[in-house]
């Protein structure tokens, strides 16, 4: 009996060490991580197109937390399109706690020619130079090292050697969107081209843009009967001039061309002058920007048939006036604006559209998102005279009359647990 119950007592006391073991193991690490990162950078990192992952492995000496009140250093990171078709990046770095009062922000450009790869190579790279302020501050610092290359010349640049045989001319032809769907009673075919001319300069913004969309459908509902066919079209031309008159006001001269028969426009020309009024400077849009917009234009449009108004042409001027928020920071997002238009020769026939969104961190790991738009439709003039059948509707080939159009969402997110998020596991 004192044999079975010391055999059994020993069983016991193997199990106990098995459990406990692995249990006070990850208790230690947990708290060599928590003491980790009283030494070393907590980093929040704010930025929608960064991979993640990738920083995070190249970027181990960093403690990763997931809400900004957990850490001292706060990357925000946003991005926009060059002239050239590149990307530039603004990389905002906020100290807090210790850090507290060390805030500055820096920009970099990547090539339109970089990969994936080497794009999320050239982010990591400009987040670690820029931390380095930071890490100078702790342990770490005697770890790095400083290096410049000078890629055989010494000598430091400002501008394209030798000039730019383009001129600031950026040429781009696309072919995308071609999708086929075959089934046994039906056929889709759908395409998608075009070709983009752009210069963009200090004080000068151009766009010529030819584009083409074509969609074919083949319906056979029934044997007996002859399919139904839907062509539907839609191309045109879109260009502008931009001229900037200095940090606040800029002006501009838009022309189109479009022909889309699911709308009745056989041909619809549109030339507009506008200009533009910018609250804050220009150099600071990425991040914020309030404007107002004021638009004066003539178009000439031919219909495909008889409108409700009895034309099958007709030459029109109206006016727009739209004003606009774009608000990224830390804390969220705000993209709200309203545009009113109307037609010189009927003030009744007009238009008035509200739309926003709005992102914002309310607490510690509490998101809210909220996005709507209302647009009140008094200006369709293109609309067909007569019936419009149930086939024209299901198929959209032909718009609809309505008085009002309304979406919106709403969406609220909460996360909490573990303040790091270091680990990385791709599987799966």
């Amino acid at each position: 009996m004192n044999a079975q119950f010391k055999k059994l007592s020993n069983y016991l006391i193997l199990y106990c060490f098995m459990i406990f073991l692995p249990i006070s193991v990850l208790y230690a690490q947990q708290n060599q991580t928590i003491n980790k990162s009283k030494d070393t950078l907590n980093l929040y990192l704010d930025c929608d197109s960064c991979d993640e992952n990738h920083i995070r492995s190249e970027l181990f000496y960093i403690n990763y937390v997931r809400d900004p009140q957990q850490g001292n250093i706060h990357l925000f990171i946003t991005e926009q399109e060059t002239g050239d078709g590149g990307e530039e990046y603004e990389l905002s770095f906020i100290g807090r706690g210790r850090f507290s009062g060390i805030n500055y922000t820096y920009k970099q450009l990547v090539s339109r020619n970089a990969t994936n790869g080497e794009v999320r190579d050239q982010i990591t790279e400009f987040i670690e130079k820029g931390l380095l302020p930071f890490a100078m501050q702790t342990p770490v610092s005697s770890r790095f090292t400083l290096d410049y290359n000078d890629n055989g010349d010494s000598r430091l640049t400002n501008g394209i050697s030798g000039g730019d045989p383009w001129n600031h001319w950026v040429f781009e032809a696309y072919v995308g969107g071609i999708d086929l769907d075959l089934e046994s009673n039906q056929k889709e075919f759908e395409s998608r081209w075009g070709f983009y001319a752009d210069r963009v300069t200090e004080n000068w913004k151009i766009r010529v843009r030819p584009f083409f969309n074509y969609t074919y459908e083949e319906i056979q509902h029934d044997e007996n009967e002859d399919p139904i066919h839907n062509r539907q079209h839609d191309h045109g031309l879109e260009s502008y001039l931009i001229n900037s008159i200095n940090q606040h006001w800029s002006v501009g001269l838009f022309g189109d061309y479009e022909t889309i028969n699911s709308r009745n426009l056989n041909h619809r020309f549109f030339i507009s002058p506008g200009i533009e009024y910018s609250v804050y400077p220009y150099s600071v849009a990425t991040r914020k920007s309030i404007t107002l917009t004021y638009q004066i234009g003539y178009s000439y449009v031919n219909y495909y048939e008889e409108t409700i108004y009895n034309k099958l042409r007709e030459s029109l001027f109206n006016q727009e006036l739209k004003a606009s928020v774009e608000i990224q920071q830390p804390w969220g997002s705000i993209s709200s604006g309203l545009i009113g238009s109307h037609y010189l020769h009927d003030f009744s026939k007009r238009s008035a559209e509200f739309f926003g969104e709005i992102s914002v961190r309310i607490w510690e790991g509490l998101s809210l998102n909220f996005s709507t738009s209302f647009e009140m439709i008094n200006d369709q003039l293109s609309l067909p005279v007569g019936n419009t059948s149930l086939e024209d509707v299901l198929l959209q080939r032909k718009e609809l009359a309505t008085e009002f159009e309304f979406s919106g969402s709403i969406a609220i997110s909460y996360t909490f647990g573990s303040e790091f998020a270091n680990v990385v596991n791709t599987r799966f």
